[in-house]
């Protein structure tokens, strides 16, 4: 439908390209309308009042509903036993009843003419699901993730629980506990421990601690917790594992290492001592993939980007002294200097990018 300011230019238009020897219908072609389109348009009042379709009065169809059966219609949705039940529902059962009001698509007219095309029943309405935040981390402490996994026992059935604190920027783990029973009680003591071992108090942005919906992660104890502590929560999306990624491909390098017992923990001590023997090696001798392959103990102290420099100089010598042998450029041995969790949103990173330059570039202030 073409609205009457749209109408008078385009007319005008073909009217002076006519003028100009152009043919009428290649001017309405080149316009985009039809000719006969313009011939009506000038022939009634469509160049001076518009369309006149939208405001035409139309007689009623011979068929619509009666204000009787409108009505009929309104007391069957609103008796009790259909008060809850959607249209569909009720023309199914009146159709067992032998009775026909309305069609479906009637019935739901009816109630959105009437202000009641609203969810029946107690069932609440989808929601959409929530993205997950977009978390940055340019240093340690800033962005931490927990969890929590199963140690298996000699005894089927029953496990050990260890309970894992992770710096997602450094990838050190900096607290963790082992117990025989899984509580909210432990997993705030172990938050507190770790708080006072990393000096957060003194910082001035506390770390965001990402974690599972998992109940113990989000009891009231261990929200009390870090409310005191200052350290903002955050939760996966339900039914979304790959959220806490970082924590889950910890748990997988523990449980496949080769001292891992898989045929289960003799004891509580057992299970302790094994969990402490994998966090000195993960921290302090592991050299890891996803920060460069040094140890996260010497990221998270800022002792990373020496040893990288140290080894990009090795790799630069080396070419020096037998070019041919490099088809292209040598290692980088990049330095992470951003890591991101659940990096949906593109300008949360890059502004984190952004301010992590112009940090690393600016002269220190005295």
């Amino acid at each position: 439908m073409i609205g009457l300011e749209d109408r008078q230019r385009l007319a005008a238009l073909v009217e002076q390209a006519c003028q100009a020897g152009a043919p009428q219908h290649a001017a309405c072609e080149l316009a985009g309308i039809d000719a006969r389109s313009l011939q009506r348009w000038r022939r009634g009042q469509g160049l001076s009042q518009g369309d006149a379709r939208a405001t035409a009065v139309r007689p009623a169809p011979s068929h619509q509903l009666s204000p009787e059966e409108i009505t009929q219609v309104l007391a069957v949705l609103n008796e009790p036993r259909f008060a809850d039940k959607p249209p569909a529902y009720i023309v199914a059962t009146l159709a067992d009843e032998g009775t026909y009001i309305a069609s479906e698509a009637s019935f739901y007219r009816i109630m959105r003419q009437h202000g009641q095309n609203q969810r029946r029943g107690r069932a609440r309405p989808p929601r959409a699901q929530r993205a997950p935040s977009t978390h940055v981390a340019t240093a340690p402490n800033q962005l931490w993730c927990w969890d929590m996994t199963y140690l298996p026992s000699l005894i089927k059935g029953e496990f050990f629980y260890f309970y894992m604190i992770l710096d997602v920027f450094s990838r050190k783990i900096v607290g963790w506990e082992v117990h025989a029973r899984d509580a909210a009680e432990h997993a705030a003591h172990l938050l507190k421990r770790t708080a006072l071992a990393q000096g957060i108090a003194a910082l001035a942005h506390k770390p965001v601690l990402h974690g599972d919906n998992g109940s113990t992660l989000k009891a009231t104890t261990v929200l009390a917790m870090l409310h005191w502590l200052g350290i903002a929560p955050s939760y996966s999306r339900p039914r979304v594992s790959n959220d806490n990624a970082f924590a889950e491909s910890l748990f997988h390098t523990a449980k496949y290492r080769p001292e891992f017992p898989v045929q289960g923990m003799r004891d509580l001590d057992h299970a302790r001592q094994w969990a402490k023997d994998f966090v000195d090696w993960y921290n302090e001798v592991h050299l890891h993939s996803g920060i460069g392959w040094v140890t996260p103990s010497a990221r998270h102290a800022g002792q990373d980007k020496p040893l990288l420099e140290q080894r990009r100089q090795v790799y630069a010598q080396a070419r020096q002294r037998n070019p041919l042998r490099w088809a292209r450029h040598a290692r980088r041995w990049k330095h992470e200097a951003v890591v991101t969790l659940n990096p949906e949103r593109d300008s949360v990173v890059d502004a984190a990018v952004a301010t992590s330059g112009e940090a690393q570039h600016s002269p220190p202030q005295t």
